[in-house]
């Protein structure tokens, strides 16, 4: 797991992050009629342990006194989210020391599990309604969760998110307890692998990419060095990820050597 603080985060004491539970990616090796799906959100992963909320780095949320007050004892775990798309927005607005209230009026908190919670994940969901309802915000919101026959009818629900600029599924197993870490109880669902690299070097663009940046200098976690020359807008190459920062790219599959076959960068990686 990535462990970063980002810079303008104030303290001088290192978070610690929450102990979430993490996806593995589905491959087909379980029957999706088992689990809950609900869409992959573009957005920052954001953990309320009953009295501050936080991101998964652990670094406090700084969010509106009015957007805490709302959130119940009991923790929860979830999305900030402003619509498919609006990443980036949405990251500028939550990195804010001070909150911007018109700005927060547009994020959405999608909650997608009940940390803690007794029962199976179905009855933590019924559980997190009751919570929603009774908090009466509409920004507070449940991930909408559904169920499929089987593979087929995933992919086919896969292809829908996609054509309507979403970024994946994720697959819950409708019985599972409460866990952490990473597990197969919980399966993420996208057209290609993600993976996140630390940004080593920027290589200078060429032709109409002169004066500007032509690829990514990375390193995997697992200390593998390599580039990444697409999926920029042209803000990012006019404005690269930083020296230092990490980076969120997709790939096919990986090489022989172990590489990323066809890297292309999706967007800035944000523990926060």
């Amino acid at each position: 797991m990535l462990i970063g603080c980002l810079l303008w985060c104030s303290t001088l004491v290192r978070a610690t992050e929450p102990e979430l539970l993490l996806a593995q990616r589905y491959e087909g090796q379980a029957d999706p009629a088992l689990y809950w799906v609900s869409e992959k959100y573009d957005g920052v992963r954001a953990y309320w342990d009953g009295q501050v909320l936080r991101f998964r780095s652990g670094n406090p949320v700084p969010a509106p006194a009015w957007f805490l007050a709302a959130l119940p004892e009991h923790p929860l775990d979830g999305e900030l989210w402003l619509g498919r798309g609006r990443f980036q927005e949405l990251v500028g607005l939550v990195r804010r020391e001070q909150p911007v209230d018109g700005e927060w009026r547009q994020v959405r908190y999608m909650l997608f599990e009940l940390p803690g919670a007794p029962g199976g994940f179905t009855e933590r969901l019924q559980a997190l309604e009751r919570l929603v309802a009774a908090a009466g915000q509409p920004w507070l919101q449940l991930a909408p969760q559904f169920r499929v026959a089987g593979h087929d009818a995933l992919m086919q629900q896969l292809e829908t998110v996609l054509a309507a600029g979403g970024e994946g599924l994720m697959l819950h197993l409708a019985e599972a307890p409460y866990l952490t870490g990473r597990s197969p109880v919980l399966l993420k669902v996208t057209p290609e692998r993600e993976a996140e690299a630390l940004v080593i070097a920027h290589v200078p663009g060429k032709g109409r990419f002169q004066g500007l940046l032509g690829a990514l200098r990375v390193r995997s976690p697992e200390g593998r060095e390599f580039r990444i020359g697409t999926g920029f807008s042209l803000e990012d190459r006019r404005q690269p990820p930083a020296l230092g920062s990490w980076v969120t790219y997709r790939y096919r599959e990986l090489t022989r050597a172990g590489l990323p076959r066809f890297p292309r960068y999706l967007r800035l990686y944000q523990p926060l």
